[in-house]
């Protein structure tokens, strides 16, 4: 059984992605803000948003935003977000996993960053 036959993981996750595709849509064809800042701009509220939304269920003892969603979210782009909500938050900050995923991410995009700027 994969995470996502759980309907419970499925609504956080297409939630999360239809938020995060409107506002790079709205940053980059309405702003014209150049699709790379779009789409990591566009992602960092949606993944700040999740990891507080998920704190707060977590010390009120309501249903939670699976942890795949919260990785997912960082690996899409919203790593800044991620990170942030991590700090903010103090949230999944004693899971190793959650470090790793944030580090490996990091270098994900620092390293698309670079390439795309080199690439010009």
């Amino acid at each position: 059984m994969s995470l996502l036959d759980d309907p419970r993981n499925r609504r956080p996750l297409i939630g999360s992605i239809v938020l995060g595709v409107a506002l790079f849509l709205l940053l980059w064809l309405v702003l014209r803000w150049p699709p790379l800042v779009a789409w990591l701009v566009g992602w960092t509220p949606v993944a700040f948003a999740a990891y507080g939304i998920d704190k707060w269920q977590a010390t009120h003892a309501g249903w939670r935003i699976p942890e795949l969603v919260l990785h997912a979210l960082a690996l899409v782009g919203g790593v800044i977000g991620a990170w942030a909500g991590r700090l903010a938050f103090r949230h999944k900050t004693h899971k190793p996993v959650f470090l790793a995923v944030l580090v490996m991410a990091s270098i994900l995009w620092t390293a698309i960053v670079v390439w795309s700027v080199v690439s010009r």
